[in-house]
């Protein structure tokens, strides 16, 4: 499960890539998440990021996902949150623990996986709505959707808001798109 940890480091990698270009112009954008903006999704995926390092350092609070993550400084906001979360997730034998998170108590390596899924899906979506698709690494998305479809899938998780009904997608679509047929999103057009 290793490898599961390098993958949150890349997502992490590859989302701080889609937040250097956001602008104050598109925070507003809708995303393929229903009914989210940028603004909305991005201090959701702060929230996430900050919300796994708590639980995983034992200091947990019951702060909301939903909370002010954003303040005035997008950027700032998701490197700070960057920063803990990749340090939060490469403790050692953090593998060996259980999680209990507000999605419920679960195995590290099945949170490892959720997260990764939640934060290159959420990154995925914030790419899209800025008209960015090309920063969606589409390698990174096949080989998550690879591995949830080996680990038996996400469907514990689909209509509790973190992921919903899987929708039809093209075999031939790239990585992201298929992601994000996946985990229920609706696909907003063919460039996308």
């Amino acid at each position: 499960m290793d490898y599961v940890i390098g993958q949150i480091d890349r997502a992490l990698d590859v989302n701080s890539a889609v937040v250097a270009a956001l602008d104050s112009g598109n925070l507003d954008a809708p995303t393929p998440r229903q009914d989210w903006d940028v603004r909305t999704e991005l201090n959701h995926t702060i929230g996430t990021m900050h919300i796994f390092a708590a639980v995983l350092s034992g200091t947990y609070s019951g702060a909301e996902r939903e909370s002010d993550w954003l303040g005035g400084d997008p950027r700032g906001a998701y490197a700070a949150a960057a920063e803990i979360d990749r340090a939060a997730w490469h403790r050692p034998d953090v593998l060996d623990s259980v999680i209990r998170h507000p999605a419920g108590t679960l195995p590290a390596p099945r949170a490892a996986l959720l997260h990764w899924a939640e934060l290159t899906t959420h990154g995925v979506d914030i790419a899209i709505a800025i008209g960015r698709p090309d920063l969606a690494d589409n390698a990174l998305c096949a080989e998550l959707l690879d591995t949830l479809q080996a680990e038996g899938g996400i469907d514990e998780f689909r209509g509790s808001g973190l992921f919903g009904a899987e929708v039809p997608a093209v075999p031939s679509d790239p990585g992201h798109r298929r992601l994000l047929a996946y985990v229920g999103r609706a696909l907003l057009s063919s460039t996308t």
